[in-house]
């Protein structure tokens, strides 16, 4: 039996969050796909949750948020908000997500420093780019727009090494 899940209003909880597309179709190797994926995901800033990083793969797509509504929610805001205008825009039918989504809550800055590694190595990994910067649907590259950690979760100064990735998912862009 699967535990029962932790609700997450207005905490002030961090979490990193990992959802795939049915049947891990590529869906979001199409620009116009992935591209309205960020504006959607971007729409809900503020409103659902606090985007602090994100990377989108051509079949799933990882987020590092601080809800402020229930987690639930908020990634219903993301993954419905997205099938809704794909729906309505890309005048598509095809079912976009598998059901359900994982999570994991973010406990420290280490474990943040963590996820956030993983967020940018997910493109590089694949071999896509070669710096997770280089990857238009990363919060690495220049340009991109998120918001900052919540403080508890910041690097202590002498852990941000300028000019490496590791400065880079802490500025405000």
């Amino acid at each position: 039996m699967k535990p029962t899940r932790e609700h997450a209003t207005h905490n002030g909880q961090t979490y990193f969050v990992t959802a795939s597309t049915w049947q891990c179709r590529a869906l979001f190797k199409n620009t116009q796909w992935a591209g309205l994926f960020l504006e959607t995901m971007h729409s809900y800033r503020g409103k659902g949750y606090l985007l602090h990083e994100y990377v989108l793969m051509p079949d799933h797509f990882h987020v590092l948020i601080t809800p402020t509504v229930t987690l639930e929610r908020a990634v219903q805001f993301i993954k419905g908000g997205f099938s809704f205008r794909a729906k309505k825009e890309l005048d598509s039918s095809i079912e976009v997500w598998q059901r359900g989504f994982s999570d994991h809550r973010i406990r420290d800055r280490e474990d943040c420093k963590i996820h956030v590694d993983y967020i940018f190595r997910n493109p590089v990994g694949r071999k896509l780019v070669e710096r997770a910067t280089d990857y238009p649907y990363c919060s690495a590259f220049p340009g991109s727009i998120k918001d900052e950690v919540p403080q508890w979760l910041k690097p202590e100064p002498e852990e941000i090494s300028i000019g490496t990735a590791e400065a880079v998912p802490f500025q405000n862009r």
